[in-house]
């Protein structure tokens, strides 16, 4: 199954790869604990028993090493150029400041911030 992202006015955001059985069941990290080379890359804004709230930081030349994502939503607060790897390949994509998505999860992906822009945005995670 293929999920779009819906975004903002005139804004283009990654369509993900949406498998079932995330969770955590693949052995990879959540966002959360995944990072790139070592530092993190993701840190928790809020968490209750209803929400957990990360916000990453990318800048140029850094990416999110593999990891798996449960249903979440997120928005960009501030856009760039990233490139994503996933089970359907890999793929160049433009993330506009205010874009939006949700997704069912997702099984694996990693990214790379391949601008020259710092991408910033949230995830908040129901539990």
């Amino acid at each position: 199954m293929r999920f779009v992202a819906v975004v903002g006015p005139g804004a283009l955001i990654a369509s993900l790869a949406v498998a079932g059985g995330c969770g955590g069941q693949t052995g990879l990290p959540d966002p959360l604990e995944a990072g790139w080379n070592g530092a993190p890359v993701c840190e928790k804004l809020h968490e209750d028993s209803n929400h957990r709230i990360l916000r990453c930081s990318f800048p140029p030349s850094v990416g999110h090493e593999r990891h798996f994502h449960d249903p979440h939503f997120g928005y960009a607060i501030a856009g760039g150029r990233m490139r994503i790897t996933d089970s359907d390949g890999t793929r160049e994509v433009d993330l506009a400041a205010g874009s939006s998505f949700t997704s069912e999860g997702v099984a694996w992906h990693e990214v790379l911030n391949i601008g020259d822009s710092t991408v910033v945005y949230l995830i908040i995670e129901p539990k």
